[in-house]
């Protein structure tokens, strides 16, 4: 993922604390719309959560709210793990997809 694109996760406290994408910003599905300010309007912003559901969604409310630099990270954090991509802990830690 190139290192100017804002990778948003949106999954819950407890999926992000197992493990997560190191560059990642957490912002849970569920407080989006009073944390909307947090996302930035001038670069590209790719959603990711599990497995893409929630991320979809997330993409579909941004992009009715003016956000048109957002896209979908297709297969989630599985997939994301699955190609080999670094999964970590709050600490650093190797961690997991929940």
């Amino acid at each position: 993922m190139p290192v100017d694109v804002y990778l948003l996760d949106v999954r819950e406290d407890d999926e992000w604390a197992v493990g997560h994408a190191p560059a990642a910003h957490h912002l849970p599905m569920t407080e989006l719309p009073a944390r909307i300010a947090e996302i930035p309007q001038d670069r590209d912003v790719a959603v990711i959560c599990r497995s893409g559901g929630r991320s979809a969604q997330v993409v579909g409310y941004l992009m009715r709210n003016g956000w048109d630099q957002v896209r979908n990270v297709e297969g989630g954090m599985g997939d994301w793990a699955a190609a080999g991509r670094p999964v970590v802990t709050d600490d650093g830690q190797p961690g997991r997809v929940a």
